[in-house]
Order: C-alpha cells, then sequence, then structure tokens
C-alpha cells in the first residue's frame, strides 16, 4: 500500500510513544536519532509527539518543531531513517491544558479549551506537581494555535519528515476541544457536536493546505479517559469529525483504541473514512503478532505496536516468526540515557 506516495514493504506501523529524551531546548539528538534509526523497518515510523510552539509542551525532554534549531536537529534524524529505507511521519503534539508552568518560560501556564483543571498530578523537573487551571483561549488564540499546527507540519517537511501525524488522542489538545468534559465553550468552538469537532478539522485543514493532504494524518482515541477526559457518548462526534475530512484525501486515519467495546466505533470509522486507516488495537494481552489479523480481515491497513516495538527494534521480523520477544522495562520507558532506549538486542 502507499502513504504519502511511498510504496510501505509492511503492513506495521511504530506507535508514538513519549520518551522523554530530548536535549536541552528540545532537541532531538544523536542517540534519538539511533533510536528511530533502529526501528526504520517498520512500514511507518511514527515518531513521539513533538510541540508544535513553545507552550504546547507537556512534559520535560520532549522535542519541538518550532525553531531552526529544533528543524536542523530532526534533519539528521530523517536522513538517518532514510538512509535506512525507513518512512517517517513526525507527530504534532499540543500537550494543552497537560503541562504545568515550570517547564514554560517567560511566565506562560498551559493553555485548553477552558478553563477547566484536570485531575490528578504529573512529572516535572521539580517533581510530581499538581495540575494548575489552564488559560482558557480565546477565539483569535484558537486561530493563532491553528497557524501554529500549520507552522510546525511546514518546518517537519523542511526537516525531511515524509509527513505529519496531528494528535488529536490521549486527552491532548484536539482531544480536549473534542470532548464535552473539557470543553465548556458556548462559542464557535464548542456545545455542540459541530462546534466540538471544528478545531480538529480547522487544524487538518489547515496544515493540509500546508504541507499537502496526502502528508497528513490524524490521531483520535474515541472514549479514552486519560488524561481527565470525559466522553460519554464519543462515536456521533467523530463520525462527524471524519465525515468533515475524508474528503480531503489524508495520508491515514490512526485510531488508538480504548477498553474492550471500542471496536465498533472503529468498524463505523473504518466504514465511513475512505483512506488507509491505522490501528493501535485494544487487546487482552500484548499487542503481538496475533493483531495481524486486524490487516487480514480488513479492520486495518496497518497496526500500529507500542511497548512491543519500543523493546525489539527488529520487530517486524520477529512478528514474522512470531517471537521471541524482548520484555519492555517500564521502568526505564520516560528520560535518561541509552538503557531501556536504544540497547535492547535485536536478533
Amino acid at each position: 500500500m502507499r502513504i504519502a506516495g511511498g510504496v510501505l514493504p509492511n503492513r506495521i506501523a511504530l506507535a508514538p510513544m513519549t520518551r522523554s529524551r530530548a536535549g536541552e531546548g528540545g532537541i532531538a539528538t544523536g542517540l534519538v536519532a539511533e533510536y528511530y534509526t533502529q526501528r526504520a523497518s517498520a512500514g511507518l515510523v511514527i515518531t513521539e509527539g513533538i510541540q508544535p510552539s513553545v507552550v504546547g509542551q507537556g512534559y520535560p525532554f520532549t522535542p519541538g518543531l518550532h525553531s531552526a534549531e529544533q528543524v536542523a536537529a530532526w534533519r539528521g534524524v530523517t536522513d538517518s531513517v532514510h538512509a535506512a529505507g525507513g518512512r517517517i511521519f513526525a507527530q504534532l503534539m499540543h500537550a494543552g491544558r497537560i503541562g504545568h508552568p515550570s517547564l514554560l518560560p517567560d511566565g506562560l501556564v498551559p493553555v485548553a479549551p477552558s478553563a477547566i483543571a484536570p485531575e490528578g498530578q504529573l512529572f516535572t523537573a521539580e517533581g510530581m506537581q499538581d495540575f494548575v487551571t489552564p488559560h482558557e483561549l480565546t477565539g483569535a488564540e484558537v486561530r493563532a494555535t491553528i497557524a501554529d499546527f500549520a507552522d510546525a507540519a511546514r518546518n517537519a517537511v523542511e526537516a525531511g519528515f515524509d509527513g505529519v501525524e496531528l494528535h488529536g488522542a490521549n486527552g491532548y489538545l484536539i482531544h480536549q476541544f473534542l470532548a464535552p468534559g473539557s470543553n465548556r465553550r458556548t462559542d464557535e468552538w464548542g456545545g455542540t457536536v459541530e462546534n466540538r469537532i471544528r478545531f480538529a478539522v480547522e487544524t487538518v485543514k489547515a496544515v493540509a493546505a500546508a504541507i499537502g493532504a496526502e502528508r497528513t494524518g490524524l490521531r483520535v482515541s474515541p472514549g479514552n479517559p486519560f488524561n481527565s477526559i470525559s466522553e460519554p457518548d464519543p462515536q456521533p462526534a467523530y463520525e462527524a469529525l471524519v465525515q468533515e475530512i475524508d474528503g480531503l484525501g489524508l495520508a491515514y486515519l490512526h485510531v488508538m483504541e480504548h477498553g474492550p467495546d471500542a471496536r465498533e466505533t472503529t468498524l463505523a470509522l473504518r466504514k465511513q473514512f475512505s483512506g488507509p486507516l491505522v490501528l493501535n488495537p485494544a487487546t487482552e494481552g500484548p499487542t503481538d503478532h496475533r493483531a495481524l489479523a486486524l490487516v487480514e480481515d480488513g479492520t486495518a491497513d496497518l497496526v500500529a505496536f507500542g511497548a512491543l516495538f519500543l523493546a525489539n527494534p527488529d520487530l517486524p521480523d520477529r512478528l514474522r516468526t512470531e517471537g521471541p520477544y524482548n520484555t519492555p522495562d517500564p521502568a526505564t520507558f520516560f528520560g535518561g540515557d541509552a538503557r531501556g532506549y536504544t540497547d535492547y538486542p535485536a536478533r
């Protein structure tokens, strides 16, 4: 199959996973390049979430795509992945209210569709801290944020990425607009389904106009409560969203399932979306070779693997032989050095 004009060698995607190994200033280092190059045998590599603006950062040591230095650093990553025969999309992730002022410069605070703090705490350089009440974006700031995504997409292409994936899942900014629990607005950006999907639709359209729809993907996770999201009846909103973007000719729609009842929504979106569907499936145990049956039965066009790909840099080869697999170590998922990052052995 083809994505962004290229023929994929297999139907296996590296799922986007925050690893928090960026250098000072949100720079992708040589270690980051090594990590993605090790996994270049994927049909499609999707990076960790990359903030499209300064205020979009939600965690320590995450990379950006909003400065010339960041663009130049990512060029080292994409050149290395391409030299290894891979194809790589940058995931653009604005964390929205999932963040903390200590992560941001110049007195900035996290932003969101509504001034509603998420429940819980997050990890910062000063340890675990409570989430704060975010700044509610004005109408003009909403438009400026959409423009930030488009600018970051242009930067991604300049950095050599084959395309970008907009992170509309897991409780980050686009998802915050979609979900009624975090979006209590009464203007054109909130309230009705039509208004709640508007930010996602307008962001997809802006990025597609900036770099081409064939280089633009969108990730969603209907009904996923992660990061204090409340979506009691998600399917109508996601069907309306897909209806609005389907005619653009996007690179793909990426669905991350949550829970045993998610498949019904996935199949509804699959039926509605005319382009490739990437699926990060909900499974009872680890997502392994058994998930490839979802390609064979037509549920998805690609299957995205997360933790198993993290621990097995040669995962496509191991899937062909149904293992054996290295075991992921959660203690080294976030932050640190090469340990638990680039030192998992290939066969």
